[in-house]
């Protein structure tokens, strides 16, 4: 049983360390929204616009997980036994992405919460479609441009003009465009979920206050 563990360590460690750096890079702007959209004061201070650059950089950090699915289809391709694929490649995957990706969702819901609080309610959804968007060509960038956040601070016209380039490029357009309507449509449908779970959760607990 030893071994068998050990095995499953060595092959996780060999396919799958990505998850941890990538939750990681995920978790900054889930943070990070707390902070610029969910504190009582509503000023924007230049520290203020320093993170909120800083969070957008590293937003498509987030939804970029939704794309490791291709980590865990070489796994299943690589011949190892049902045991290691069905106790650890497949549950530690699925917990990486969708993990990554709801906090994808409640940092943009935070968003919305900050533009409902300052009177913006009405560019609640303009705001959502343009944050899709420019994750989108993030997730483009970093995927198959191998770009990192950091990137945007160390080689910002290099960036800037691969950017531009892949923008007007006929290829690279079709890809992101396509990027950007399934985003909208998992980001539509994960919002409506965590919602309605949050409506439950405080259903129960008004019922739970009012008992006691």
């Amino acid at each position: 049983m030893k071994e068998i563990l050990a095995n499953a360590l060595e092959v996780f460690n060999w396919h799958s360390g990505w998850i941890i750096w990538n939750l990681f890079l995920a978790l900054i702007p889930f943070l990070l929204s707390f902070w610029l959209y969910r504190r009582r004061s509503t000023s924007r201070s230049l520290f203020w616009w320093i993170t909120f650059a800083v969070f957008f950089a590293f937003l498509p950090n987030a939804p970029y997980l939704l794309t490791d699915i291709i980590h865990l289809i070489r796994a299943t391709r690589s011949g190892y036994s049902a045991f290691i694929l069905t106790l650890i490649f497949i549950p530690l995957h699925l917990f990486a992405i969708l993990t990554g990706f709801e906090m994808y969702v409640i940092s943009v819901l935070n968003q919305g919460h900050y533009l409902k609080r300052i009177g913006l309610k009405k560019y609640v959804n303009g705001s959502e479609i343009a944050t899709h968007a420019l994750c989108a060509l993030g997730i483009y960038m970093g995927r198959f441009r191998r770009f990192n956040s950091w990137d945007l601070v160390n080689d910002p016209a290099n960036v800037l003009l691969i950017t531009l380039d892949d923008l007007t490029t006929k290829r690279p357009a079709i890809v992101i465009f396509i990027s950007f309507i399934g985003l909208t449509v998992l980001y539509w449908i994960a919002k409506q979920i965590t919602l309605g779970l949050v409506l439950r959760f405080r259903e129960m607990q008004a019922k739970q206050e009012w008992f006691d």
